[in-house]
């Protein structure tokens, strides 16, 4: 792999990429429907991230070949220069770290979690195509091709870029495993011209790190078993004392998580906040959080990612209903509100230079209904340029909408749902599928463009996303309503929202089905288990059959979960293996496949990690004793969750004429270009 440098104009960038589309009357409800490939493609523009001076943007597009490469774009003049060229890799993140330089990492998308035998090293390079190096392996050998000097090791991850002018070093993580497994990580200062590279922190047992504004590394975060420790130091000269040390799983009071360092060298955690949890100040000198909270949202966690000046904190990021930011600095918040009122119907995330010596700021807009597009904003002329698309071929007019609904579970607790209704029909008496995300301890839903969810309103389904209880984002109460209720309540919380669909019109009582991936999976065959008269069918990929075996492992495999959490975790969030055994077989698939009778969709991976293929198989030979409309089929290559665009076609094609035969389409368009699934592999 070997960086070159070509040179093009914006407008030839934008030739392979569709820019926003234009607002238009909506098409008639009898286009045909977009085809399945279009909703599964590889992202065509999947990164752009600003220069440290607001000079050049770093943007990374998939190239002739369909290779991703790396682009800067000169924002004065708008020319476009080509920093990679790679043949059997694509360009996976990118950091500047300097006004002039940029580092980044590699994947291969062309292959899944089976066949990856490299690491995605770290590589560094000046805008005009000079000072190329390797930093980090890509192997287990740290000879490099260009150098005498060796290289760092492929466990190698960036960690930070300050993008300081001037300064051409960035500050990595390296990981080490004991006997055990255990990781453990160190902070080494890189400079990425030469390669060298130097121990910055390193504590016993670390796992994370924090750094503050001027890359000082000032916080370590160390895991025990099921204890986690919070350790400060004022500079590297200075011994690392302990802020906090309390239980991974079980939170008490004046518990916090570290959050962030400002430019004025103030630290932020996270911490609860009347039921949520808030952003605070922290005060190192008195070692307690500092008064009210820095931001909060009622009703949601407070995500609080920052964004920084060169001398204070402008705004930060967050997440309520919809993704939004709250801005401190007067004139970035009338910017912001200048753009959205050019681009009313997209929730539009501004990105800043730091020290800005330009008037152009970065502009990613979104919605339900649209991908990512990139745009560019001078803030003098007012002007908005389009960089890209990242689905191009996705037309935001014939997407469908969703919406964030609540409805109450049998035993009072509201919960929250996105509800997407398919353009071009009444919305009311649909066959609907009710989506379970996995996780579970993750929040599911979001008011973006999801692709799942958008094929199967393509093709005349309803879609509900339930963020059951145990889900986080919406507070300490929900999530640990969950504990211990895998197959009980935050089963009942999924049916519960069949049923408020039914009652509200929007679902038709004799076709709905469920469906999700891993706990979603789980949920899948327990919603056919235990409400058999609501869900028709269910399409479960990747999903857990059986708790014990989650946690126990089996002969044919075992789970990548950490020892910790089978140790501790599971026994407390999910269920004791010797004081809930009755409950843990009670909730079992595998143990009561015999039950289900409805048409099922059984996807695995063979390089699945987290849930071995053991035990999808397993299950497939206990329920296909008694049930004849049971389809599996095994991506041998694939890990938790389809990585390769054949294989999602392939999964999805098969999921829609399940959903076909068993509750029937509601769609009166004709889906476009749909091929044949290929035979299902024996189990």
């Amino acid at each position: 792999m070997r960086s070159s440098l070509a040179c093009l104009t914006l407008s030839a960038l934008l030739s392979s990429l569709a820019s926003l589309p234009a607002h238009a009357a909506a098409p008639p409800a009898t286009a045909a429907a977009a085809p399945i490939a279009d909703f599964f493609a590889n992202a065509a523009l999947s990164g752009a991230v600003l220069s440290p001076d607001g000079r050049h943007v770093a943007v990374l597009v998939s190239a002739k070949g369909g290779r991703v490469q790396l682009y800067t774009v000169d924002l004065p003049s708008m020319k476009v220069n080509g920093l990679t060229s790679f043949e059997d890799a694509d360009i996976s993140s990118i950091a500047w770290v300097n006004e002039r330089r940029v580092v980044y990492s590699v994947m291969d998308r062309n292959i899944a979690q089976g066949d990856i035998q490299y690491g995605p090293g770290l590589y560094a390079i000046n805008i005009d195509g000079s000072g190329y190096r390797q930093l980090a392996s890509n192997t287990y050998s740290k000879k490099s091709a260009s150098s005498t000097r060796e290289m760092l090791s492929w466990n190698t991850r960036l960690l930070s870029a300050s993008g300081n002018p001037g300064n051409d070093d960035i500050y990595v993580t390296e990981a080490s495993f004991s006997t055990t497994g255990v990781p453990s990580e160190r902070v080494l200062r890189v400079n990425t011209v030469t390669g060298i590279s130097q121990v910055a922190a390193t504590l016993a047992d670390a796992q994370g790190w924090l750094l503050d504004q001027q890359g000082e590394v000032r916080i370590a975060l160390v895991v025990k078993e099921n204890k986690r420790s919070i350790f400060y130091r004022d500079n590297a000269q200075t011994p690392w004392r302990k802020l906090r040390e309390s239980d991974v799983y079980q939170a008490k009071g004046g518990d916090f998580s570290p959050a962030f360092f400002d430019a004025k060298g103030n630290f932020y955690v996270h911490a609860p906040y009347k039921g949520t949890e808030a952003v605070y100040r922290y005060d190192l000198a008195k070692d307690a959080i500092d008064g009210a909270p820095l931001a909060n949202t009622p009703g949601y966690d407070f995500s609080g990612i920052p964004v920084q000046g060169a001398d204070k904190l402008l705004g930060m990021r967050f997440e309520t209903d919809a993704s939004g930011t709250i801005w401190f600095d007067k004139p970035l918040d009338a910017i912001q509100s200048r753009i959205d009122a050019l681009l009313p119907a997209t929730v539009n995330t501004i990105s800043v230079a730091k020290r800005p010596a330009t008037p152009f700021v970065l502009v990613t807009a979104s919605s339900d209904v649209q991908p990512a597009s990139v745009l560019i904003f001078n803030t003098e002329s007012g002007q908005l340029m389009p960089v890209g698309n990242s689905h191009p071929a996705i037309d935001p007019l014939k997407m469908s909408h969703k919406r964030l609904v609540r409805y109450q579970a049998r035993d009072g607790l509201s919960i929250p749902a996105y509800l997407t209704l398919p353009k071009g029909h009444s919305g009311k008496n649909l066959p609907m599928v009710v989506m379970v995300h996995g996780g579970p301890w993750v929040r599911g839903g979001h008011w973006n463009w999801n692709r799942e969810t958008q094929f199967l309103a393509s093709r005349g389904y309803a879609v509900l996303e339930p963020d059951y209880r145990g889900s986080t984002g919406y507070g300490h109460a929900h999530y640990k309503a969950g504990w211990k209720q895998w197959g009980l309540k935050m089963q009942d919380d999924i049916a519960d929202g069949a049923r408020w669909a039914i009652a509200n019109g929007y679902a038709d009582p004799q076709r709905i089905c469920i469906a999700g991936a891993s706990y979603g999976g789980y949920s899948t065959l327990m919603g056919l288990l235990n409400d058999p008269d609501l869900f028709k069918c269910g399409i479960n990929w990747v999903g857990v059959t059986d708790i014990n075996m989650m946690r126990d492992g089996h002969w044919t495999g075992d789970s990548d979960l950490a020892d910790s959490y089978k140790k501790s975790g599971m026994k407390d969030m999910v269920g004791d293996a010797v004081l809930d055994a009755a409950q843990l077989k009670a909730t079992s698939p595998l143990q009561q496949a015999a039950r289900i009778t409805q048409p099922l969709l059984l996807g695995y991976g063979g390089a699945d990690h987290r849930v071995p293929a053991s035990q999808g198989r397993l299950f497939y030979q206990a329920v296909s004793k008694t049930n004849p409309h049971v389809e599996w089929v095994l991506y041998s290559e694939e890990g938790h969750g389809w990585a390769l665009q054949k294989n999602n076609v392939d999964f999805w094609t098969r999921a829609e004429k399940l959903l076909a035969r068993s509750i029937g389409a509601a769609s009166t368009a004709a889906p476009a270009g749909a091929p044949a699934p290929a035979p299902a592999t024996a189990p």
